[in-house]
């Protein structure tokens, strides 16, 4: 047997350790070498490590929601024991037919020898190994991992027949529907009596966990909520979409918000910024990176939209969508996920009449945007139905004064209310 010792590799950003988010593989399993092996995240993302030699899995180091240091042992390979695929392509020409006949049988076939080189691995090794070579996202793969399913079973319909969230569900509903049991493997339902469920916090959900706290714990928050007439917003906005046409994607609110942000910040630059907390030093940006936060299958993800003071309305819009979609799919990279000066935020239908939305540390603001309907108001002496929608935002007291929090939402509201005034010079 030859044993080898496979380390967390250095993950880059300068992380020192890595949370194990889910196993790929289990001991027993025979991989090629580059198959999924362990999903990890560090404080900066997310990534899969592939397996760096083929052989068959003799131990692994940790369960999900344990830390390995760089350099610290995460698995060990039998490298004597190579997958059935390999084994065959290897393997030598077959002797004519009559050398075959005067051949005497052997005494042991190799697949009665499982730790013999060039065995095949058993039926549930190879299940194993097919389903961690299929071509898909971390998150689809935890989500068949605790739905008990092997994904070499599901059709994937994206590129290179890559598994999409939409061909998962699918397949858990046909098997719903026919009843199928789960796999084997499939952690035990709890039954319907039961008075607890123990959910352990790990990945993405305890980082966001840590960073809430740490905002919440760390930074003074002035909350300010105000009522903003977008009567005249959403004429506008129906009208451009209008032109877009059928095919077009149509505009929401956001990318409205963004442009009139975007003008606004221009007079509250203390808005746009970063306290670096080791240097004690506020850092002003004139670059407006804004953070748009994003709900995903993983949990919230806050992807950026870069230097939006240079970008027209069709390309924020253009660029909201692209990046939630990649956060969604977990093809976002760490530079898409990082580095934005204020955040927006919003809810869309769930949106309700107020929040109060934690600030994305180290920014110094965030704006919420609540949901928009038709109520009576006061409009020029007369009550009337406009269309009404707060806007729910918080900033850091320690170095926004509320007046100036106050002013800058209401420069933002008089640009909302009059949209001709996001687009003048």
């Amino acid at each position: 047997m030859s044993r080898y010792v496979f380390k967390l590799p250095d993950l880059g950003e300068g992380a020192v350790e890595a949370e194990i988010v889910g196993w790929r593989v289990k001991p027993g399993d025979v991989v090629a070498e580059d198959d999924a092996l362990v999903e990890v995240m560090t404080e900066k993302a997310s990534m899969e490590v592939p397996a760096p030699v083929s052989g068959r899995v003799l131990s692994t180091q940790g369960g999900p929601g344990d830390r390995i240091a760089v350099g610290g042992e995460l698995a060990v390979f039998d490298t004597s024991v190579v997958p059935a695929a390999s084994a065959t392509a290897a393997a030598s020409p077959a002797p004519p037919a009559k050398a075959r006949e005067a051949a005497p049988p052997p005494a042991q076939s190799a697949a009665a020898k499982p730790d013999a080189p060039g065995a095949a691995a058993s039926p549930a090794d190879s299940d194993a190994t097919a389903s961690s070579r299929v071509l898909t996202s971390p998150a689809i793969r935890r989500r068949a991992q605790e739905a008990g399913i092997d994904l070499s079973r599901v059709t994937g319909t994206g590129p290179n027949g890559r598994i999409t969230r939409d061909d998962l569900d699918q397949h858990l509903q046909r098997a719903g529907q026919a009843g199928s049991p789960p796999a084997t493997g499939a952690a035990p339902a709890a039954s319907a009596d039961a008075a607890t469920q123990e959910i352990r916090i790990i990945g993405l959900r305890r980082v966001i966990a840590e960073r809430v706290s740490a905002s919440a714990r760390n930074i003074p928050h002035f909350s300010y909520v105000e009522e903003i007439d977008v009567t005249e917003l959403e004429r506008l906005r129906t009208h451009l979409n209008a032109q877009r046409g059928e095919d077009g994607e149509s505009l929401s609110y956001l990318p409205f918000l963004i442009i009139a942000l975007v003008r606004t910040l221009k007079d509250f630059p203390q808005c746009n910024g970063w306290y670096d907390a080791e240097r004690g030093v506020v850092v002003r940006h004139r670059a407006v990176h804004v953070g748009v936060a994003t709900q995903t299958s993983d949990g919230l993800k806050v992807p950026v939209v870069r230097d939006a003071q240079q970008k027209t309305l069709g390309q924020i819009a253009s660029e909201i969508r692209r990046l939630a979609q990649a956060a969604r799919n977990n093809k976002a990279t760490l530079a898409e996920l990082s580095g934005s000066t204020i955040t927006v935020t919003s809810l869309g239908k769930l949106g309700g009449i107020a929040s109060t939305p934690i600030i994305n540390a180290p920014e110094l603001a965030i704006i919420g945007v609540n949901r928009a309907a038709e109520r009576p108001v006061v409009f020029d002496g007369a009550i009337t139905i406009r269309r009404m929608m707060n806007l729910s935002s918080s900033f850091d007291h320690r170095f926004i004064d509320g007046h100036d929090a106050a002013a800058m939402i209401q420069a933002l509201r008089e640009r909302l209310e009059h949209p001709a005034t996001m687009f003048a010079a």
